[in-house]
């Protein structure tokens, strides 16, 4: 084996076991804020919701006072959902569109339903399970 070909390998090598120890080892930003107040119950429209950028959620009340929360990333390209309208849920990256109430894809490309994560209603704070 050449000088060249041994050290592209190692550095292939060394790129892919970097990425993948990075990957497993990061925890989801919502894993940290386990307990934490990622927003107000007030802000989220019955029959609607609201993307919290801090925390990376979506919140819902699809009915009222039944609040869901989701992943804010669009699981077909990791762009955050922008906007919640109509029953969606809607990514304008590349169109996907989430039911509101279940996180489920409506419209493609996405394939994957949202991530769904536990939510208690404090008075007016939403915590993270």
């Amino acid at each position: 084996m050449s000088r060249r070909a041994l050290l592209g390998t190692a550095g292939a090598a060394v790129a892919v076991t970097a990425a993948s120890a990075c990957a497993a080892e990061a925890p989801k930003p919502q894993e940290a804020m386990r307990g934490q107040v990622v927003g107000k119950a007030s802000e989220v429209p019955e029959g609607g919701g609201v993307v919290f950028n801090s925390s990376k959620l979506v919140v819902t009340q699809p009915e009222a006072g039944e609040y869901r929360a989701f992943t804010a990333a669009c699981t077909h390209g990791g762009c955050t959902v922008q906007e919640i309208e109509e029953g969606l849920i809607r990514c304008l990256c590349h169109g996907s569109e989430f039911d509101y109430a279940s996180g489920e894809v409506v419209t493609g490309p996405a394939q994957e339903p949202l991530e769904e994560f536990g939510i208690t209603v404090e008075g007016d704070d939403i915590v993270l399970d």
